[in-house]
């Protein structure tokens, strides 16, 4: 099973297109050096940029040139 559940992620954002590129964009971050926002038990950074939307520790903007 997938947690978090695609169910709750999709219920977080206007689309399922707007979560792939803000979980690819979070998991960018934490590649870079940024700090997790959650305990995951996961070490992969797109897990991880998952559950910290699933936990509403993530948020965005959308901009005319794109999500911020």
């Amino acid at each position: 099973m997938i947690n978090p559940s695609l169910d709750v992620l999709v219920k977080k954002v206007d689309s399922k297109y707007t979560l792939v590129v803000l979980a690819a964009k979070r998991a960018r971050e934490l590649m870079d050096g940024a700090q997790a926002l959650v305990e995951c038990p996961s070490h992969k950074h797109v897990t991880i940029a998952l559950e910290e939307i699933a936990q509403d520790k993530v948020s965005y903007e959308r901009t005319k040139s794109g999500i911020k």
